[in-house]
C-alpha cells in the first residue's frame, strides 16, 4: 500500500497529554476478514476488535465525533500500519 493510502485511512487527532502524535482508524479498517461475522451485533465486533488491537497499542477512541475508532499514537503511520496488517494476517 502506499503512503497516501495509508494516510487516508487514518484521522488525526488531539496529541495526548506529552505532545505525541494520535491517529484514529475505524475498526472496521482493523477486523480481521475471517471476523466480518454478521450475525454478532456491531458493538461486539468493535469490543473484539479493540482486544486485538490493543496487542499492539490501539484503544478505543472515546469520541462523540468519531464513533467506532482505534487511536494509535504513531509517528510513523506505515510502520503502524504494518502492524495493524501483521496482526489482522494472524488472527485470519
Amino acid at each position: 500500500m502506499k503512503n497516501h493510502e495509508i494516510e487516508s485511512m487514518f484521522t488525526r487527532v488531539n496529541s495526548d497529554v506529552n505532545g505525541n502524535p494520535r491517529f484514529a482508524i475505524h475498526f472496521l479498517n482493523c477486523e480481521p476478514d475471517s471476523w466480518a461475522d454478521y450475525d454478532l451485533t456491531l458493538t461486539k465486533r468493535y469490543t473484539r476488535v479493540c482486544k486485538l488491537m490493543n496487542t499492539i497499542g490501539g484503544r478505543k477512541f472515546h469520541n462523540k465525533q468519531y464513533g467506532g475508532g482505534i487511536v494509535f499514537q504513531s509517528y510513523n503511520l506505515a510502520d503502524t500500519w504494518k502492524h495493524i496488517e501483521r496482526v489482522r494476517k494472524e488472527n485470519n
